[in-house]
């Protein structure tokens, strides 16, 4: 496969393992909440590890990987958009505009999740990194914090549920199986690419 003419490696050992590790990582701490702290809390922390060293990697890594290849302009991903609505989307070797806003949107919401969680296990467990900074309204904190966590939680989820679709609309657009690329890191080089 990787002598194929048509192929070049695009996504990366670590961009692959980072991504399927992160989906298996998220997915654990949603379904399993608070009814197995220890799994959720083992699967939260996880997902913040992977997110910093993603944002390492966004900086130093291989070149569709790094940040600068995938940061556009508002008005180049509303015009990706528009395409991709009309089935006319341009096609890109790394990530599209889209993508790339979905990227930086998902690291976010990410971040904001497993500190708010990391808090909230420290008012309500009196445990973690936070357990002693709550000393005084743990009740209160607890359940502040454990609102927020929710909320981008549940706004991580959907996050995801539009970038599948984003994935699967590209896919059909451009006639090329992205999951199976993300898996193998190879795309094919063919014209009509950015």
């Amino acid at each position: 496969m990787l002598n194929h003419p048509n192929l070049v490696k695009v996504w990366d050992p670590f961009v692959r393992v980072f991504h399927w590790t992160l989906v298996l990582s998220f997915m654990i701490a949603f379904i399993v909440e608070e009814d197995y702290l220890a799994i959720h809390t083992f699967a939260g922390y996880t997902v913040l590890v992977l997110i910093l060293l993603r944002i390492i990697w966004g900086l130093i890594g291989t070149r569709h990987a790094r940040f600068s290849d995938f940061i556009y302009s508002t008005e180049t991903i509303k015009q990706f958009i528009k395409d991709t609505l009309s089935f006319k989307a341009k096609r890109y070797l790394g990530h599209n505009p889209a993508g790339g806003a979905m990227i930086l949107l998902m690291i976010i919401s990410l971040l904001i999740t497993s500190f708010t969680g990391i808090a909230v296990y420290g008012a309500e467990e009196h445990a973690g990194p936070m357990a002693g900074w709550f000393s005084q309204n743990h009740e209160f904190w607890g359940e502040a914090f454990e609102e927020v966590h929710e909320f981008f939680a549940n706004f991580t989820l959907l996050l995801v549920l539009i970038h599948v679709a984003g994935v699967i609309i590209e896919s059909m657009i451009h006639k090329e199986n992205l999951v199976k690329a993300m898996i193998t890191g190879m795309k094919s080089s063919d014209t009509d690419t950015h």
